[in-house]
Parts: structure tokens; C-alpha cells; sequence
């Protein structure tokens, strides 16, 4: 135990805002408890974070044991039920939706740190699930006590006790708090690990967390020296969420499979449990790909796009990203989301940025959208329709750039306007009079 005020000691000050993440169960009322006792002393503010996961009949009783608990030791209480699940992986989708409470309530209160109750056990689990799944230098260290997390830190002082001694010293000093029954469920692995594995180390030795926590922190600090190496050579190759593969490719091994992970790392920090080495061998099948383009999937609706030279990790377009706007004169100008504008003008120049139509010729009013599955368009001076998807590959156009090019309609859906790379057959000579110029800039 006083490893753990020591803990408490050297990161929590006066007047500081702490967040605990609260389930109601052994650990984290001891943490909860301790906290309380902490405060007694130095000056802080507490709020309890629960998150009621709505799958076990029990889960509201908990819910009101928790906040009473609050309510009687003058604690802040901040709760939320989720009322449905989306996703198969209930574990994964649970502890998104966790998290995301948690840092919604640490904004709210302007928090310097948010509490959780991981314990040596949890860690020996997270080392060892790692290890089985694969992971990179810093995943197979499992996590760290501190986490910068920019406006907060993320605590866990429970790092140095194990299971037992948590559940012993809540029953010595009468901490209440409650059991979830799908924790002895050999259903879920972690389960499995804690029911199965680790009574056979403990066996071995009793202390045998310590030893887990002294190999995590020696990986810790060869992943930060490594790092450091790292962060000398990936800004050559990777920046705003774009690796370019010829620079990529001229590194050695040991780099290539670094940069890597420590990309999956700046994209998914205490979410990297969720990826393993099946996704970094799929990036690696993407990068050294014979297609100049193509794309793969990774957890949380990350998208990696292979496309020219370039390897881009992005978010999947949402809807956000699909548009459909009319092109009112009236305003003068749209703004597209690509940052560029499509604008009225009363004089023109050549070239693919200018489109000069006759209103009796469309259809008015005009539009601009995104891109529709077989859209075509009929190109000036070829007398024919060409597929705006070839188009797109005969002038290069990136992946990421497509689903968001501008494409200029009448009210008939007819395309009359790839604006910047060609024009159609309503485009009107400059040596002719028409009524409607569009520039796009």
C-alpha cells in the first residue's frame, strides 16, 4: 500500500481534478477508497465515472449502489447507461464507448487525471494476451502507469498490488463493493488468461507481477530509446497521414516494421490491443502491392488507401464527406469541401478550371455533387460517354481525392462538369456567347 501513496504523492496535487473510472467492483472501490482517504489530507476534487453496460440484470442495482456510495462520501458522481451495441465485439466496442464517457466527464470538469483501477494481474493478462497476438516492443510491455494524454494524464496506481491483495485489504477494512458474474466466464480470453494462467505463475511465485512489471518497464525504455531513432527518420517518410513507399522502401528492415507500428501507435494509443501483426502484414501486402491503387480496413473504421506512391491512413469517408449543393447565382461562389470553390465569373480563359454554358442547353438549376457508382460523362470533341471512374485513373487522381471531387450537374443528373480535368460536350466554345461561366478555384 504504500507503493501506491507514493504514487498518489508524487502525481496528485493540491486543488488537482481527479476523474475515477469506476465499475462498483473490488478494484476500483479500493482505488475509489483510497482516493477518499487521499483527499482527507490534500486537497482535491473527486468524480466517479460509471458506465452501466446494461448487459446483466444487475447492472442498474449497481449503478445505484455506486452513486449512493458517492453521495454519502461527498463525491461527484457521473453516470451513463448504454442502451444498445452495435458491434460482435462487445469487449472492444464496451471499452470505446467507456473511454469516450470518461474523457467526455474529464472535459466537462477540466480534470488533471483520469484514474483507473489496473492492477498488477491486469497487467501480467494484457503482457501475455499480447504476446500470444502479437504486438510491437511498447504493446508487448502492456501499459504504462502515466499516460500524457495532452490536457490530462491517464493514472493507474494500482500497478505495483496484485488481485489479492486488493480483495484482502477491502475485506480487512469493510470497503464494500460488488461482483460481476461474467468476470468467471471462460467466454472471454482475458478470463480464460486470469483463470487459467495466472494461478500457475502465482504458483511459481507469488510475486510474480513484480516480475512482469520490471519486464514491462525494461521493454518500456528500449521502445523509448528505439523511438527516438525513429522519430529521426519517419518524418522523412510519414507526415499528416501520408507514407510515401519510395522513401519507405529504402530503409532498413528493422525501420520499415517500426514505422509501422509506431504509425498504428499515433492512431490508436491505448487502443492498440485492437490491432496485431495480421494487420501490420496487411499494410505491408498494401505497401508492396503491384496495384497503384487499392485500400484494406483496420479496426475503428481506419482505412489504409494505397494510391500513386503514396500509403494514406485515414478515417473511412463518412457521410460528412458526400455533397450535394446547388449552384445558386445568387450566392456567387460554393464552397466544396475540398477546400476549393466553384465561382461565377463574367470573363473567361482556356483551360479545364473554366466551364462556359448556355442555360436554353441545360437544364437549370445546376449542382455540384460527389461522385455516383457508373457515373459518365460525355466528353467534349469525342462524341462519346467515358466512365468518370477512368477518368479518374488516366489522370492519376488519388483514392482519398475521388470520393470528394467536385462534379457539376443539371437538374437531369447529366454531367456537365469535371471541374479541372475536363469538360463536357455543353461546354461552350470562347469564341461563342453563353450565358453561364463557372470557375473553379
Amino acid at each position: 500500500m504504500k507503493e501506491v501513496i507514493a504514487l498518489l504523492n508524487k502525481y496528485i496535487k493540491e486543488k488537482d481534478v481527479v476523474v475515477v473510472g469506476c465499475s462498483g467492483g473490488p478494484d476500483s472501490m479500493f482505488l475509489l477508497n483510497m482516493l477518499i482517504n487521499y483527499r482527507k489530507n490534500v486537497d482535491i476534487s473527486i468524480i466517479c465515472c460509471h458506465v452501466n453496460h446494461n448487459v446483466r440484470k444487475e447492472s442498474y442495482d449497481e449503478y445505484v449502489f455506486l452513486e449512493k456510495y458517492c453521495k454519502k462520501n461527498k463525491v461527484l458522481f457521473e453516470g451513463m447507461t448504454i442502451e444498445k451495441y452495435s458491434n460482435d465485439n462487445f469487449h472492444n466496442e464496451a471499452r470505446s464507448i467507456r473511454y469516450g464517457f470518461f474523457e467526455e466527464i474529464v472535459n466537462k470538469y477540466n480534470a488533471n487525471f483520469l484514474c483507473t483501477a489496473h492492477h498488477g494481474d491486469d497487467l501480467m493478462e494484457t503482457i501475455l494476451m499480447r504476446i500470444v497476438r502479437g504486438s510491437t516492443l511498447g504493446g508487448y510491455s502492456g501499459f504504462s502507469y502515466l499516460v500524457d494524454c495532452g490536457s490530462y494524464k491517464i493514472f493507474r496506481p494500482l500497478i505495483y498490488l496484485s488481485k489479492d491483495e486488493i480483495l484482502n485489504y477491502d475485506l480487512a477494512h469493510n470497503i464494500p463493493f460488488v461482483t460481476d458474474s461474467s468476470n468467471s466466464s471462460s467466454k472471454y480470453t482475458r478470463n480464460r488468461y486470469r483463470k487459467e494462467v495466472l494461478p500457475f505463475l502465482k504458483k511459481e511465485d507469488p510475486n510474480v507481477h513484480r516480475k512482469f512489471l520490471k519486464f514491462s518497464n525494461v521493454l518500456q525504455m528500449y521502445d523509448n530509446y528505439f523511438k527516438k531513432q525513429i522519430d529521426s527518420v519517419i518524418n522523412k517518410v510519414y507526415k499528416d497521414g501520408v507514407l510515401k513507399i519510395s522513401s519507405f522502401m529504402m530503409l532498413d528492415e528493422v525501420f520499415k516494421e517500426r514505422i509501422i507500428y509506431s504509425i498504428l501507435e499515433s492512431l490508436y494509443h491505448d487502443d492498440l490491443i485492437l490491432v496485431n501483426d495480421k494487420h501490420v502484414d496487411l499494410i505491408k501486402s498494401i505497401i508492396c502491392s503491384n496495384k497503384a491503387n487499392t485500400y484494406c480496413y483496420l479496426p475503428q473504421d481506419i482505412k489504409v488507401i494505397k494510391s500513386y506512391g503514396e500509403v494514406i491512413f485515414t478515417k473511412e469517408v463518412d457521410l460528412m464527406d458526400q455533397y450535394d449543393i446547388e449552384i445558386n447565382s445568387d450566392f456567387g461562389f460554393v464552397q466544396l469541401p475540398n477546400n476549393k470553390c466553384i465561382e461565377f465569373c463574367s470573363s473567361s480563359s482556356n483551360g479545364n478550371d473554366i466551364c462556359r454554358l448556355c442555360s436554353s442547353d441545360v437544364c437549370l438549376p445546376l449542382r455540384v455533387r460527389t461522385r455516383k457508382i457508373g457515373d459518365k460523362i460525355e466528353l467534349k470533341g469525342l462524341g462519346g460517354k467515358k466512365k468518370l471512374k477512368d477518368i479518374f485513373i488516366d489522370c492519376k487522381i488519388p483514392l482519398r481525392q475521388r470520393d470528394i471531387w467536385p462534379v457539376v450537374v443539371d437538374s437531369k443528373d447529366r454531367i456537365v462538369w469535371l471541374p479541372g480535368l475536363k469538360k463536357s460536350k455543353f461546354d461552350v466554345p470562347k469564341s461563342k456567347k453563353c450565358d453561364i461561366i463557372l470557375w473553379y478555384h
